[in-house]
């Protein structure tokens, strides 16, 4: 599954340039506007190496992020499942939160926290926190009858028991879920690089946007791709091991 998602991943950007590049030949635009192969190809590997440590910094944040609203999302998730006054105003209250858009509270945590690591981490795992939720909310909340049925029966059903039973029904939907989710909080770390962050490869980016180098930025884009095609696949192939693992008697 890795190396599926990496060829994938290679075929899309690989498609992305040719219509960038036809558009470039058939309009008669500059090299100023759109680079040719030549430059492309000395801007790749002049700013690799930096690019390549500025993409594994931002997937380090997005991948702590993701952790974070992981474990938030399956603690509200847990809290919320129940249909009682407590569970509603759970959901209620985690809904609410996430009305507000990312660029109104971007502002905020910078001013609070500064351009450094806490403010990238907390704005990357607010912006997937919430897909997170509404799916652990909605495997949690569905009961599994025909094997939840036999606990009640013989008084041996626990919480601990019911979330488990429902996690392990539903752990294709959850790992498709999280494995979804890692495009949002590495888009969620980028933007926050990019409005005012001081590393990263959204920080990259902003500069080669200020220099007008679009053969910088499409090499960010490249790592940017590559590195969340390889985590999406490990986080695939974790979420296979797990359900084997669990499955074991």
């Amino acid at each position: 599954m890795l190396h599926r998602r990496i060829y994938q991943f290679f075929i899309i950007y690989i498609l992305g340039l040719g219509i960038l590049f036809a558009v470039k030949y058939i309009l008669g635009l500059s090299d100023y506007v759109i680079p040719g192969f030549e430059d492309l190809g000395s801007t790749f590997l002049a700013v690799f190496s930096r690019y390549l440590v500025d993409a594994a910094d931002t997937i380090s944040i997005a991948v702590i992020g993701q952790v974070i609203s992981i474990v938030l999302a399956m603690l509200v998730g847990i809290l919320g499942r129940q249909t009682t006054w407590f569970g509603s105003f759970i959901k209620v209250a985690a809904y609410n939160v996430q009305a507000y858009p990312i660029v109104a509270i971007a502002p905020i945590i910078f001013i609070l926290f500064g351009d450094g690591f806490l403010s990238r981490l907390l704005i990357a795992a607010m912006i997937c926190y919430f897909p997170i939720l509404l799916s652990v909310l909605g495997i949690m909340s569905e009961p599994i009858d025909d094997i939840e049925h036999f606990y009640r029966v013989t008084g041996r059903m626990r919480w601990q028991l019911e979330v488990k039973i429902r996690a392990f029904e539903n752990l294709n939907k959850l790992t498709t879920v999280i494995s979804g989710s890692a495009t949002l909080a590495m888009a969620g770390t980028i933007v926050a690089e990019f409005i005012a962050a001081n590393a990263g490869i959204g920080y990259s980016i902003r500069i080669a946007l200020y220099q007008s180098d679009l053969a910088k930025i499409l090499t960010a884009l490249f790592l940017i791709g590559m590195t969340l095609s390889i985590y999406q696949g490990a986080l695939e192939e974790i979420g296979r091991l797990v359900k084997r693992t669990w499955a074991r008697p």
